[in-house]
């Protein structure tokens, strides 16, 4: 059986989450198994977004506490 995803480590949650996309790219599962794999899908992005979430939210308290005001966002395209 597999573990919940409340369970499973973020980085766990994105290696199933990969694995379930390649499944359903490749095109070859069923029907009620590609919906049973798309809902499971759903639940990992749920649960590792909550995950980030309280992440930042930690990392931002810490920042506060040593006087940062704010965080800037990541700009991937300044690369």
């Amino acid at each position: 059986m597999a573990k919940k995803p409340e369970n499973l480590s973020f980085e766990e949650s994105l290696c199933e989450l990969e694995k379930i996309v390649a499944d359903l790219e490749h095109g070859d599962v069923a029907l009620d198994d590609a919906l049973k794999q798309f809902e499971r899908g759903i639940k990992l992005v749920r649960n590792s977004q909550h995950k980030l979430d309280n992440a930042q939210q930690k990392v931002t308290v810490l920042m506060t506490q040593e006087g940062v005001d704010t965080l800037k966002p990541y700009d991937s395209e300044g690369e």
